[in-house]
């Protein structure tokens, strides 16, 4: 007893000592903001995505199994899609439109499914097109399995990079020790594939005998936000940690991000997953949070519109409910900010056609920040 408590002191002081090298730890509150947060889109319950169309009008995915297309201020929801499974963090997730979409119409959303042999289901990927308020040419890109009837870890985003490759989001499904270090069991993981669901020939795994190859990189925990940067062409994710831990990753093909391995959380009920927070061989995040925020949803401010905002990154907090503001210099988090403190879980963030940015918020609805000069 006598030497676990040691061990779990030890353990402390080197999580200590590690966030206090995190100097940019410290979430500042602005005196004033330079918006005004303008209800857009109301009554939403869990908006878990949302994407503008080429006519600035924009399809939200409520967590629930609800397509909607908001035009004009009204709200419509759209017929035939898929079967959502729905438990715990499960449902319909998130929702993209392919860069060429003015020229192909080609719809990307990742949603909890049930199909397959075992009870419960996973995450998959499918595309499709939008006709007279309905989807059509429904298309599964991929479907992970086994099935679970575990309630966590879904993930999921979704972003293209400069060569039109997809990437998604897989969370662990709750299968900490056994899903993110397999590269033959989905969970865990950022995938790529070609826009059609093929697996590119130079993915990381393509080759490897039973490794599942639409794998880009492993060991994470669950990836909630995913972004293409707008000036490297680097895909960018954040993931939930457990208790402290929770990461900003740039994504690197084949690479081993090490959950549950190497972690700067703890377990929810205070004792240590690991005594290591980095090890040969695994990538260090380029930023975490200790204590969690639990984020999800990010965006990259290339818009002017707003003093000092272009050039950094937008993440919402669920836990503490706020949106926060990274500013950054180069790959490196130097100062955090936190706005629209107390409104909600934010759920999602985009920068919209117009430069501006939208918030979509638990319970609430879709905000629009509106410059304040």
């Amino acid at each position: 007893m006598k030497n676990s408590i040691i061990f779990y002191l030890l353990f402390a002081i080197t999580l200590n000592f590690s966030c206090a090298q995190n100097a940019e730890n410290k979430v500042n509150t602005p005196k004033n903001d330079n918006f005004k947060a303008e209800l857009f889109v109301d009554d939403l319950q869990i908006p878990w995505g949302f994407t503008f169309l080429p006519d600035k009008s924009i399809l939200i995915t409520e967590k629930e199994g609800k397509l909607i297309h908001f035009s004009n201020g009204k709200k419509s929801i759209i017929g035939n899609i898929p079967e959502v499974y729905q438990r715990g963090q499960g449902g319909l997730l998130d929702i993209e439109l392919h860069p060429n979409y003015e020229k192909n119409g080609w719809i990307y959303f990742t949603y909890a499914s049930a199909e397959g042999d075992e009870k419960g289901g996973h995450t998959a990927l499918m595309r499709a097109k939008l006709k007279n308020n309905s989807l059509t040419n429904k298309e599964l890109l991929y479907k992970a399995v086994p099935n679970t009837t575990k309630g966590q870890h879904f993930g999921s985003r979704i972003a293209f990079d400069n060569e039109g490759f997809v990437y998604f989001s897989i969370g662990e499904r709750g299968d900490r020790d056994i899903n993110p270090q397999d590269i033959k069991r989905d969970g865990g993981k950022i995938y790529r594939l070609y826009d059609d669901g093929r697996i590119p020939e130079d993915n990381p795994f393509v080759g490897v005998e039973g490794a599942k190859t639409a794998i880009y990189s492993y060991g994470h925990r669950n990836p909630q936000g995913l972004i293409k940067h707008p000036e490297t062409g680097e895909i960018w994710d954040n993931e939930h940690g457990p208790r402290g831990g929770d990461e900003i990753n740039i994504i690197k093909k084949g690479a081993n991000y090490g959950w549950p391995l190497v972690t700067y959380g703890i377990n929810y009920g205070g004792t240590p997953i690991t005594d290591k927070t980095e090890m040969m061989g695994m990538e260090q995040p380029i930023h975490y949070w200790v204590p969690s925020i639990a984020p999800s949803g990010m965006a990259y401010v290339t818009s002017d519109k707003y003093t000092d905002w272009k050039g950094s990154l937008l993440v919402g907090s669920l836990a503490f409910q706020y949106l926060e503001r990274l500013v950054l210099d180069g790959n490196k988090v130097i100062a955090r900010e936190k706005l629209m403190d107390g409104l909600g879980r934010v759920r999602a963030v985009k920068q919209g056609p117009d430069g501006l940015i939208y918030v979509a918020v638990e319970g609430k609805g879709i905000y629009k920040l509106i410059p304040v000069k």
